[in-house]
């Protein structure tokens, strides 16, 4: 088997679950300049109400692609509203509060969702219907599954669809104006809150995606799994460019691709110590270096032409 091939195919899934996750954060950076840190425990949230949904509409006798088609859209619904209210409740009373105010809620509201979450749906781990077949397909000596070809592919036309909204959409160029200057952009009759509220929603809807991945692609979800996910999707953020909507896609595809490497080659050149077990250090490593070298990330950080 080619190992180098096979890693970089783990890593591509990977990191296209980290884009995904990532562009919720940078959307909601690059309009009001806050880090919504609450955003990977909405992630787990869409998750865990996926398998709720998927369960149930399954136990009713729907055919298995009704049963994810409707976990799907009520993962997106809840995540949505979940945007929606945390945008309206617990941040824009405090938009002209001093920039530490808005990041210690944020933390506040995570602990929240993740408590929240522990009590609707339990301490323990819970199993994720399987959705889809997995058959085995091998290229080039590494092997991959329907499972990865279908993360790949909804992220890519997912991000596809986001970048057409925020280019070629009357949405899209409002937010693009009130990324630039929210003052002038209310003169040009821009609704500032509605466009946030807009980010926070599209965000929270792309962040049910990627939970519904990452639950296909492991079979498991917990009330925790937000946090690590919502760290590395930060750091994906950062790596690329937090406020640019193309280096947050193409830093979460270069942090999976760094940690799926890292955990095959440096964990071999370690006897494995620093193997797959291990691979959540790298993905810190890069978020020090990129903070300490280069803190406007790989691609820079866009300031008039942001979403």
């Amino acid at each position: 088997m080619d190992i180098f091939l096979q890693q970089i195919i783990n890593g591509l899934v990977q990191g296209s679950i980290y884009a995904m996750v990532a562009l919720g954060y940078t959307m909601v950076y690059g309009i009001m300049g806050l880090i919504n840190f609450a955003h990977g425990e909405v992630v787990m949230i869409g998750t865990l109400v996926a398998i709720t949904v998927v369960t149930f509409t399954l136990k009713l006798g729907f055919p298995v692609w009704l049963a994810g088609a409707t976990g799907i859209a009520a993962a997106a619904a809840v995540c949505m509203a979940l945007g929606w209210s945390l945008e309206r409740i617990a941040y824009r009373p405090l938009r002209n509060a001093p920039r530490l105010t808005p990041l210690i809620t944020a933390i506040g509201m995570s602990i929240v969702l993740q408590n929240v979450a522990m009590m609707v749906w339990g301490r323990n781990y819970m199993t994720f219907p399987s959705l889809v077949e997995k058959t085995q397909f091998e290229f080039g000596g590494a092997a991959f599954t329907s499972v990865q070809v279908m993360i790949v592919l909804v992220a890519s036309i997912s991000m596809g669809g986001l970048l057409f909204l925020v280019y070629r959409t009357r949405l899209g160029m409002a937010m693009r104006a009130t990324a630039q200057n929210p003052a002038v952009a209310g003169l040009m009759g821009v609704n500032a809150n509605r466009v946030i509220a807009s980010a926070f929603v599209i965000g929270s809807a792309l962040g049910a995606i990627a939970g519904v991945m990452v639950g296909t692609y492991y079979e498991i979800a917990h009330y925790q799994m937000g946090f690590m996910l919502g760290l590395k999707a930060f750091t994906a953020a950062v790596l690329g460019g937090i406020g640019n909507l193309a280096g947050a896609m193409a830093g979460g595809v270069l942090l999976g691709l760094i940690e799926a490497l890292g955990a095959g080659y440096i964990g071999d050149l370690t006897g494995g110590f620093l193997g797959s077990h291990y691979q959540d250090i790298f993905a810190f490593v890069v978020l020090i270096g990129v903070l300490m070298f280069r803190p406007s990330g790989l691609f820079g950080e866009k300031t008039g032409d942001r979403a």
